[in-house]
C-alpha cells in the first residue's frame, strides 16, 4: 500500500487490476460478511427460493415446509454440483441434475438413487446441506456464509441511525425501478464514486442539482458509510408541488433529502424524499462488476403518480438536463441521465489503470476523504485474516 502525500493511505493500483488481489478480496472479505440476497416478500411459500453470489459461495434461501427460511450453501453432497439456479419455486424437494440426489427442504438428504448398489453403508444423516446462515433486516432478505454467523443487529447496528427515518417495508416496488448494468470497472472504483462528495456538482452538475452538495453530512460508522445532503433551496421551495413522484411521508421537510450510505462491502442505500432503492454491486472480475438495482415508492395510486409527474414536468424541463450538448445515444455525457454519467466515469477511469503512465493524483481534503476511508477499511480487511 502506497502513502498519499497528505499522508493518508491510498491503495496499490494492483487493488484495482490484479486477479490475485481480486481473489483475496473474494475469500478475505466478500466470504466473511453479509450478503444481500433480497426481500422478504422474494419468499412467501414453502419451496420457494433465491440464490445470492457471497464471494466464493454460492447460497441460497428456501422456505421450509414449516414456513421458516433457510439458508444453504448451493453444492450437492456428492460431487458439488450447484443444485438450484438463481430462484424459483422446487416442489417438495430439492433434487441435484447431475445424479438425482435428492434433499428435502430443511437440507436433509432422502434420497440416492441406487443407494444400496452403488453406496452401501452410506449414512444419509451424515451428507445434508452445509448450512449458511440467513436474517432479516430492514425488510431485507440477507445471508452469510458462515452457519454461526456474527449477529447481523451488531454489524448493521451503529449505522442504523443515520439511515432515512421511514420503513421501506411499507413502500412498494415497481417494475420501472428495476435495472442491472454489467459495468467494466473494479467493484471499488463503483464504491468509491458512491461515496464521493466532490464529483457531485461536477459530473452530476446538470443531473443531481436538487440536492445541495455543499451541505453534506458524511462520515464512516464502522465500515459503513453513512451520508446525508438537504434539498437545495429551488427544489425544497416548491418540494410539495414539483416531486415528480408522491413524497414518502415520515420525513420533516427540514430532514428532506437524500441518504445514500454505503453498507460494506458493495449494498448502496438510495433514499429519498420520494424513493428508496437498493445499489447492490456484485464482483466479476478485477475489471468487471455487476450493478442491480431495485425502487420502492410511496403506496400511492396510479393516479397519484401521474398527476405528480404531470405537474412537474415543466419545472424539471427548467431545472435539469445533459451536461454536454450531443447525441444522447453516442455519448453518455450527453444522455441527462446520472447513473450513464458515473457507469461512464467509472469505465474511464479503470481503462486509465491499464497505463503504465497512470499514478494517483492529489486526493480533495473533504469532498474526497471518503474514498480514503474506504480504502483503508478495505485495506484493513486485507490485511489481516478476520
Amino acid at each position: 500500500m502506497s502513502t498519499h502525500s497528505n499522508g493518508m493511505p491510498v491503495l496499490p493500483k494492483e487493488a484495482y487490476t490484479s486477479q490475485e488481489w481480486f481473489d483475496r478480496e473474494q475469500a478475505l472479505i466478500f466470504s466473511k460478511t453479509w450478503a444481500l440476497a433480497g426481500f422478504q416478500e422474494d419468499i412467501t411459500e414453502p419451496g420457494q427460493y433465491i440464490s445470492v453470489q457471497a464471494g466464493l459461495n454460492n447460497i441460497f434461501i428456501v422456505m421450509g415446509r414449516d414456513h421458516r427460511l433457510r439458508a444453504f450453501h448451493n453444492i450437492c453432497r456428492h460431487r458439488g454440483t450447484q443444485l438450484l439456479r438463481a430462484e424459483g419455486k422446487t416442489q417438495k424437494a430439492i433434487t441435484c441434475p447431475y445424479h438425482d440426489w435428492t434433499y428435502d427442504l430443511e437440507g436433509n438428504l432422502i434420497s440416492v438413487p441406487e443407494q444400496e448398489k452403488e453406496f452401501p453403508g452410506i449414512d444419509l444423516s451424515c451428507n445434508g446441506l452445509k448450512k449458511a446462515s440467513v436474517d432479516i433486516w430492514r425488510g431485507m432478505l440477507w445471508v452469510h456464509p458462515d452457519e454461526n454467523a456474527p449477529s447481523i443487529v451488531n454489524w448493521f447496528g451503529d449505522v442504523e441511525p443515520y439511515l432515512a427515518p421511514y420503513d421501506p417495508a411499507g413502500l412498494i416496488e415497481t417494475e420501472e425501478g428495476y435495472s442491472k448494468h454489467e459495468i467494466k470497472a473494479n467493484w471499488k472504483i463503483i464504491v468509491e464514486n458512491y461515496i464521493d462528495g466532490y464529483h457531485l456538482a461536477h459530473l452530476h452538475s446538470h443531473t443531481l442539482n436538487m440536492y445541495d452538495h455543499s451541505k453534506i453530512e458524511c462520515e464512516f460508522i464502522g465500515p459503513h458509510f453513512a451520508f446525508w445532503e438537504p434539498l437545495a433551496d429551488f427544489y425544497a421551495a416548491e418540494v410539495e408541488k414539483v416531486t415528480p413522484m408522491p413524497l414518502i411521508a415520515g420525513i420533516p421537510k427540514e430532514k428532506m433529502g437524500a441518504w445514500v450510505p454505503m453498507l460494506f462491502p458493495g449494498i448502496g442505500l438510495g433514499e429519498s424524499e420520494n424513493s428508496w432503492s437498493t445499489f447492490h454491486i456484485t464482483p466479476v472480475a478485477p475489471d468487471r462488476s455487476i450493478v442491480e438495482i431495485r425502487t420502492r415508492v410511496a403506496n400511492e395510486s396510479t393516479w397519484a403518480f401521474t398527476k405528480a409527474a404531470m405537474a412537474s414536468a415543466s419545472f424539471w424541463d427548467k431545472h435539469l438536463g445533459a451536461k454536454y450538448n450531443g447525441d444522447p445515444n453516442v455519448d453518455p455525457m450527453s444522455s441527462g441521465d446520472f447513473m450513464l454519467e458515473d457507469i461512464y466515469a467509472c469505465e474511464q477511469q479503470q481503462k486509465s489503470l491499464q497505463s503504465p503512465y497512470f499514478e494517483h493524483g492529489p486526493s480533495s481534503k473533504h469532498g474526497e476523504k471518503p474514498v480514503r476511508d474506504h480504502q483503508s477499511v478495505v485495506a484493513k480487511w486485507m490485511e489481516s485474516d478476520q
